[in-house]
């Protein structure tokens, strides 16, 4: 499970979530007098516990779950994060239901008042429905809820073996357009003997500025072939840095940390290293 992927949003689902479980062995309605020694709570109601305090945290476990998850599992055709999101609004709708008629959802006789135990479950219900529904349509609750971690000061173009050579933290690589064979530093003036290799000739655009780095994407997003093939060959995902080694279009060529190569289409929102 990769708890990086996890939005802003989740984290609002999982506090609700939290609280809605709390809620629910409180006092589910308020009373006076000799009769009322044993105020249930909703673990003393198997409706009101199955419709509203255990829908909602069950509805938060597979949103968590199927955001954490590479590849989440289906129910009867359904993504596990659409039916959590439909169980969350029916929490916030039963929940509404017990305030306005607690005696007829508690089914006790007379008028009693809904106690802290619904007051705060709804309260609780309110904010999962609205915590799921954002993480999907507002871009701010889209955002990651754990920032990915900075890359290790690796000044482009040290020397293979150094502290802080090219290539992902920790690795030790190749410098970037360095000759096999030649472990000299990029843009380092060549040894007597040596012969210095050719320069290459300058891309159109304003390829010959570009300047790689350290990126993360904010979602899953996949990674196409540079022969612009219409299958994926890999898919970035966040909370792992990659390198942008080239501006192609609007996209990048990224690559991976097995060494592959390939275009990432669509950069909107990727977090520099």
């Amino acid at each position: 499970m990769n708890i990086r992927s996890l939005t802003r949003g989740d984290g609002v689902v999982i506090g609700a979530a939290v609280l809605l479980f709390i809620a629910s062995f409180l006092d589910t309605f308020d009373c006076s007098g000799s009769n009322c020694d044993d105020v249930p709570t909703a673990w003393d109601n198997g409706s009101l516990l199955l419709g509203v305090y255990l829908a909602g945290i069950i509805g938060a476990a597979l949103i968590v779950i199927s955001r954490a998850l590479p590849q989440p599992p289906k129910v009867i055709g359904l993504d596990l994060g659409q039916l959590g999101v439909a169980l969350t609004v029916f929490t916030a709708w039963s929940a509404l239901g017990a305030i306005f008629d607690p005696a007829g959802s508690l089914d006790v006789g007379g008028n009693v008042d809904a106690g802290t135990g619904l007051i705060l479950g709804f309260i609780a219900a309110l904010v999962l429905a609205a915590g799921a529904v954002c993480s999907l349509i507002v871009p701010a609750f889209k955002a990651p809820l754990v920032g990915a971690p900075k890359p290790a000061a690796n000044p482009y173009g040290a020397q293979p073996g150094a502290p802080g050579g090219y290539g992902y933290p920790g690795a030790q690589q190749q410098p970037y357009g360095a000759q096999p064979g030649q472990p000299q530093p990029y843009g380092a003036q060549p040894q007597p003997g040596q012969q210095q290799a050719p320069a290459a000739p300058q891309q159109a655009g304003g390829a010959a500025d570009f300047t790689p780095f350290w990126f993360a994407v904010p979602v899953a997003r996949p990674l196409y072939g540079e022969d612009g093939s219409p299958t994926p060959i890999a898919e970035l995902a966040p909370g792992t840095w990659y390198l942008a080694v080239e501006q192609r279009g609007p996209g990048l060529i990224a690559q991976t940390q097995d060494g592959r190569r390939g275009v990432l289409q669509d950069a909107s929102g990727i977090q520099r290293g």
